[in-house]
């Protein structure tokens, strides 16, 4: 499906380590999702937003607040406002389902906690003694990309909220002695600039995988960009069909890997390579290994294989090492980059 006022992600010039990295979690979402940093103007939220043209889709509960899978538990629908639907969940009814895109929802960076966590009717409580719930962003975000432009100048009370919906893959509203949970599982992609401020060390390592953007050198490059953004302005419509069909391969593409995944194998040798990799550069933890050996794994899957090679290694370790290195600041992490990328190569 094209979406026809967003340019097309496919049409963006150059930036493959970005959309590599965020190809990756949609292969696997477990990957925890992508930092983007880099200078205005390198299509950093164009590319996030752009997304929407190449989503896989999802089974969902028509409707439903929570985007619910049609075999999900019935425990959140115990508070849902959707009347008939949840009399239908708790009595064992089979409701109306439908297979749609997974979805973009973005975060402005000025929103409030009520507006990302949800909040609940105290007035309804109090009347009818009854929890309803208004859902917030992140029940919108469950089981899709949750964006958050300028991650960097979030407040600190939004970014607690979503280290603890991070963790726990749920997200709990509480007021005034009530309480009420729901599912809370996203892939969080955020885009910043690093002249404009750093990023919480508890946040930052919450991204499976980190990118730095930059305008292009090549003249021909640049000249490509003007070219295409200027025929989009002129006919968005036309221009989204002109790259329909190259839309669509890469969908189809990524609907692959998504299937593969499970079944693509790496070698335990390999798994040492990146256990050195990670002592070698530095890393606190042991989750930088794990987000390693899952984009190696969704690489490999992207190139139709079912087995690892050392060049997936090298490549994955180059997206979830150089922000985890111990004590580094945001504006030196390219170097950091250039080092894992060196190391990997050297690995056996």
């Amino acid at each position: 499906m094209t979406c026809r006022n967003i340019y097309p992600f496919v049409a963006i010039v150059g930036q493959d380590k970005m959309k590599q990295a965020l190809y990756l979690n949609l292969v696997n979402p477990t990957l925890s999702g992508v930092l983007i940093r880099g200078e205005k103007g390198t299509a950093k939220s164009t590319a996030v937003r752009a997304l929407a043209d190449i989503l896989p889709k999802i089974q969902v509960i028509k409707d439903c607040p929570f985007q619910l899978a049609p075999e999900d538990g019935v425990d959140v629908c115990r508070e849902c406002f959707r009347l008939e639907c949840r009399e239908k969940r708790l009595g064992g009814e089979k409701v109306e389902s439908m297979f749609r895109h997974i979805r973009v929802v973005e975060l402005p960076v000025g929103a409030t906690e009520d507006r990302v966590v949800g909040t609940l009717d105290l007035e309804h409580a109090i009347r009818r003694g009854q929890k309803r719930v208004e859902p917030g962003l992140l029940a919108a975000a469950h089981r899709g990309i949750l964006y958050v432009d300028e991650v960097n100048l979030l407040d600190d009370h939004v970014v607690d909220v979503l280290l603890d919906a991070a963790a726990m893959g749920v997200n709990t509203i509480e007021r005034e002695g009530i309480s009420f949970s729901h599912p809370a599982r996203f892939v969080l992609v955020g885009t910043m600039n690093p002249e404009e401020g750093e990023l919480r060390p508890q946040l930052l390592d919450r991204f499976g995988l980190s990118v730095f953007v930059q305008g292009m050198a090549d003249r021909n490059e640049r000249v490509e960009v003007m070219e295409r953004r200027a025929a989009f302005d002129e006919d968005p419509e036309g221009f989204a069909v002109r790259w329909s069909e190259e839309s669509r391969r890469l969908a189809e593409r990524i609907e692959r890997a998504r299937a593969l995944y499970p079944r693509v194998s790496i070698d335990r040798q390999q798994l040492f390579a990146i256990a050195d990799l990670c002592l070698e550069v530095g890393v606190d933890g042991h989750r930088a290994d794990i987000i390693t050996l899952k984009a190696a794994k969704a690489l490999a899957a992207l190139d139709g294989l079912d087995k690892v090679e050392e060049r997936h290694v090298e490549a994955a370790a180059e997206l979830a090492l150089p922000h985890r290195v111990r004590r580094r600041p945001l504006m030196d992490m390219d170097d950091e980059a250039a080092r894992v990328r060196a190391l990997a190569r050297k690995a056996p």
